[in-house]
């Protein structure tokens, strides 16, 4: 997945920028500013996967009901939802001059579901890391009562 996201940054995003720019001279710099930020969205999203990573080790290591896993989840949460709000921010109100140059207004609503995907992310990590939460607390007191 790292690679996959790793190619679109190196070739995909540069080749976008220049055919929207190509394609829609009139909204170049609402073009810069959805490329920039999906450059930006990278950051949190190799940070999740290095968080992922951590927890599939703790888990596979049989530490997956400890305080390391419950950070991990806590981070994939925080992570995600600033990708999802750099989306949100960064993304969504800057295909308005795109969809309207090319009168198709279910391009802001693909960009609103690509938008939200993150936000999935985090309220799947925050549910996670209650049962975590809850399961290490639940054999904290089996720990003590043998």
């Amino acid at each position: 997945m790292a690679l996959i996201v790793l190619a679109m940054a190196i070739f995909a995003f540069p080749s976008l920028y220049t055919g929207l720019n190509a394609d829609f001279p009139m909204a170049n710099k609402a073009i810069l500013v959805i490329i920039t930020v999906l450059y930006a969205v990278t950051i949190p999203y190799f940070f999740v996967l290095w968080q992922s990573w951590k927890l599939l080790t703790l888990i596979d290591q049989n530490l997956g009901f400890s305080a390391f896993s419950i950070q991990a989840f806590r981070n994939i949460k925080l992570a995600s939802l600033v990708g999802g709000i750099l989306l949100m921010v960064g993304f969504v109100p800057f295909l308005f001059p795109i969809a309207e140059a090319d009168d198709a207004p279910g391009l802001i609503i693909y960009g609103f579901f690509v938008a939200c995907i993150p936000f999935v992310v985090s309220v799947f990590a925050a549910i996670l890391e209650m049962l975590f939460q809850n399961a290490l607390q639940m054999k904290n007191e089996n720990d003590l009562t043998i």
